[in-house]
């Protein structure tokens, strides 16, 4: 049986901007982007996680085509993991008449805060559409091309999440 030599790798090394460039450029607008998602509350901390998961997976890369896309991706990952934990999360219940304890200093409320809470309780999509069109201030096609859909489909995202979000400020 003749030996057959394994095929060598091609190293596929593309040319990447500074990670701290790609940082600079879109932290900003990523933060907005997960203060529409998940609440300016856990925004930092979903930001940074973005960053931290960006930043391991930065070396592999194999193009440098949209990294602003890329980093997008990630940020909708991981706000999606926030809102999965927090609808995992067990209610607090009395025990023998003890109530839950207080936090240790409450967390500022924002003066829209309800219509936040509304955006977040918007489903996936509608919540992301609205978010991209008008926190990130994107146009119908730079939002489907995030989402992987049809500017058509997103505009329909962003009709029907502000539909719901006018019945839920009617009320």
């Amino acid at each position: 049986m003749p030996h057959v030599s394994p095929r060598p790798r091609v190293s596929r090394r593309v040319s990447l901007p500074p990670f701290q460039r790609l940082v600079d450029d879109h932290a900003t607008e990523l933060h907005r982007f997960l203060v529409g998602c998940v609440g300016p509350d856990m925004a930092e901390d979903c930001l940074q996680d973005t960053l931290i998961a960006a930043l391991r997976a930065y070396p592999r890369l194999r193009h440098a085509e949209n990294l602003r896309a890329w980093l997008y991706t990630i940020a909708h990952r991981k706000a999606t993991d926030i809102i999965r934990l927090r609808a995992r999360r067990p209610k607090t219940v009395q025990l023998n008449g003890m109530g839950p304890a207080e936090p240790r200093t409450a967390p500022a409320a924002l003066p829209d805060d309800g219509l936040w809470a509304a955006v977040r309780a918007l489903p996936a999509k509608q919540r992301e559409a609205v978010v991209h069109r008008y926190v990130v201030d994107l146009d119908y096609r730079q939002i489907a091309e995030r989402m992987g859909t049809s500017s058509e489909a997103a505009r329909q995202n962003v009709s029907a999440g502000l539909r719901r979000l006018r019945i839920e400020v009617d009320r």
